[in-house]
């Protein structure tokens, strides 16, 4: 079942942006502090269904979206009703029916080559960009980890504070001093 026959080529075009725009918004709704993961995953996401609509494209060749005009096909002529040598043209008639079903084949090619190179055109720069985006997204993740464990630090840091003030409280109110487990002494 082919789930994109009753699709235009212009919706095939607006659906690779609209999968990368909601992929972008996806990913700002659920981390919000990284702008640079949601412009590398919409990146990725146009890449791969741009690459993915060329591919379409080329599996589906003699679609009348896409496919040459009617005018440009051509028809093989019928050998079998000739008068007199008609039944002696069969095999000819097949033959030529064949050739001219290839040509027609290969006018569909070029046909649809253009429209799925477009989609593959955008799938190369959507990598192009994905790169320094990338990048960026390394860069982004190294400086949010570089933050998360001078924040742990700081806190761990405000514990030990903590512990040594209780445990000078402890001593002050003559509590018992804290006992330490068995086997680590």
């Amino acid at each position: 079942m082919d789930v994109l026959s009753g699709v235009s080529l212009d919706w095939l075009k607006s659906f690779t942006w609209i999968a990368a725009i909601a992929a972008g918004l996806l990913t700002v709704f659920l981390n919000p502090r990284r702008f640079d993961l949601a412009a590398l995953r919409a990146a990725l996401v146009f890449m791969a269904a741009s690459a993915g609509a060329g591919v379409y494209i080329l599996n589906h060749v003699g679609d009348p979206r896409w496919s040459s005009k009617a005018e440009d096909r051509l028809n093989a002529p019928a050998l079998k009703e000739t008068p007199m040598v008609g039944q002696f043209m069969e095999p000819l008639d097949s033959f030529l029916g064949g050739v001219v079903g290839t040509v027609n084949q290969v006018v569909d090619f070029q046909a649809a080559l253009p429209v799925a190179m477009e989609f593959f055109v955008a799938a190369g720069w959507a990598l192009a960009i994905s790169l320094p985006l990338g990048l960026a997204a390394l860069v982004g993740g190294y400086l949010e980890a570089k933050r998360r464990r001078r924040e742990f630090r700081r806190y761990k840091l405000r514990v030990d504070d903590l512990t040594e003030e209780l445990e000078d409280i402890k001593r002050r109110l003559g509590y018992p001093a804290r006992a330490e487990p068995a086997g680590l002494g």
